[in-house]
């Protein structure tokens, strides 16, 4: 952990734990994945629910300074996250936005206005696309006919290099696989 917090640190980028001290608010089971940015500047405009996952690179922005050199004010808004919400990579919250409950975000979303509970949203700007129980329900048939891989297919689980030339080759083509 400490090792962790110092390479942070000499990125720049600003701990969850220094986050929270400055008002950010985080529930139960939250995940920060690599090099995601919280607006440090104005944390305490920040609630994220419990169970909620941020991919790596995503950013939350609480403030907007588009407007400082012509109004002489900077735009600032907050941002709340519900329960069980997914943020793919990459994308980006802006200032203003409520994301509902059992959300997911696809990868390099932009997300400028509130997203319902229940909704899978992608692009940019990020609209809904369906509900998340008709996504859910959509890949769980695709996984009857797809390659499922246990935790020994990671490297959390020390796979070895035969399982990984194994599931490089079923996946070859364009194919989607599932794994633990």
């Amino acid at each position: 952990m400490f090792l962790y917090s110092l390479l942070s640190r000499i990125r720049g980028e600003v701990s969850t734990e220094e986050l929270v001290r400055r008002g950010l608010i985080v529930g139960k089971g939250f995940k920060r994945l690599n090099q995601v940015i919280i607006d440090d500047s104005h944390a305490w405009l920040i609630t994220i629910g419990d169970n909620v996952t941020l991919a790596p690179r995503v950013h939350i922005i609480v403030h907007d300074a588009s407007t400082k050199d012509y109004l002489g004010y900077t735009k600032i808004g907050r941002v709340t996250i519900g329960n069980r919400v997914f943020v793919g990579a990459e994308s980006v919250i802006l200032p203003g936005v409520t994301i509902g409950s059992d959300v997911i975000i696809g990868a390099n979303s932009t997300v400028t206005h509130d997203i319902p509970d229940g909704m899978v949203a992608v692009g940019s700007p990020a609209r809904v696309i369906c509900t998340t129980e008709e996504y859910i329900n959509k890949e769980r048939g695709r996984m009857k006919s797809s390659p499922v891989y246990g935790v020994d297919y990671t490297m959390r689980g020390n796979i070895t290099e035969e399982k990984k030339r194994e599931q490089k080759t079923a996946l070859a083509n364009g194919i989607i696989g599932y794994v633990d």
